[in-house]
């Protein structure tokens, strides 16, 4: 009975120096100093781009803090492209990368889960450099439930500009309509197919003001005296395509 004692309780000194050794060596000498090591711990494989770190860990992870900011600044300090885009500066600011970039989640998954409450915290912190991720205007109340209070004070226009499909129309002011998670208002119902304010919305194509729209597009509609805003006169409100009198019609 005292040899079982005794061999509990050298198996037990046993699991108690390795779970001491193996991470004490793993922090001073790196991961690969003990084979299977990674492998044992490894949460998933990364995405495509860092596929080639997968067995150095050390390049992300910082021991006891995980992935740190000064890990990924080493490798895309210089990405000259992504700090001088519009949308994409406010990254000279940013201190916690992990706020929107997670790993291992697989090599077709691209490590980028955006958090706008990521750009709140920048500004409150980095108010002198982020300025212009904020309204100057006093707060207002959110707008719709779709939309929190602190997600209305971001200012869409200084990332989103580009992607502007009203062309300027309805303003700068996106969280009037639109929520964080997607561009898509499912809410949003269409004036009925009997308005004539279809320009209030809408702003026809550039070839409308050349020779095209009286030569091709008012022919083919047999509307030879349209006026460019009188989008109601050729076009139906279920698609740009659906011609009045002609049915579904591809210009292109």
């Amino acid at each position: 009975m005292k040899r079982l004692e005794a061999l509990y309780a050298i198996l037990a000194l046993v699991v108690a120096g390795l779970g001491f050794a193996v991470p004490y060596l793993a922090h001073r000498n790196g991961g690969q100093s003990v084979p299977g090591w990674t492998s044992f711990v490894d949460p998933g494989p990364l995405s495509s781009r860092h596929a080639f770190l997968q067995e150095d860990c050390e390049s992300c992870h910082t021991p006891h803090l995980g992935p740190t900011a000064d890990r990924c600044i080493a490798c895309h300090a210089n990405e000259s492209q992504l700090l001088e885009r519009a949308p994409t500066a406010f990254h000279a600011a940013i201190e916690d990368c992990r706020g929107c970039h997670v790993e291992h989640m697989g090599r077709d998954r691209r490590p980028v889960t955006m958090q706008h409450e990521q750009l709140l915290q920048l500004a409150r912190v980095k108010s002198s450099s982020a300025t212009d991720v904020l309204k100057l205007s006093a707060l207002p109340p959110a707008p719709h439930a779709g939309i929190t209070r602190g997600e209305a004070q971001l200012a869409c226009k200084s990332c989103h500009e580009n992607q502007d499909r009203h062309r300027t129309l309805f303003g700068a002011d996106c969280a009037q309509c639109h929520s964080v998670g997607a561009w898509t208002i499912p809410e949003f119902v269409h004036p009925s197919a009997q308005s004539t304010d279809c320009a209030q919305c809408h702003q026809a194509p550039p070839s409308h003001y050349m020779e095209h729209f009286t030569m091709v597009s008012a022919t083919i509609a047999g509307q030879p005296n349209a006026d460019v805003s009188q989008c109601f006169a050729c076009h139906k409100t279920t698609a740009w395509n659906d011609i009045r009198g002609v049915g579904w019609y591809k210009h292109h």
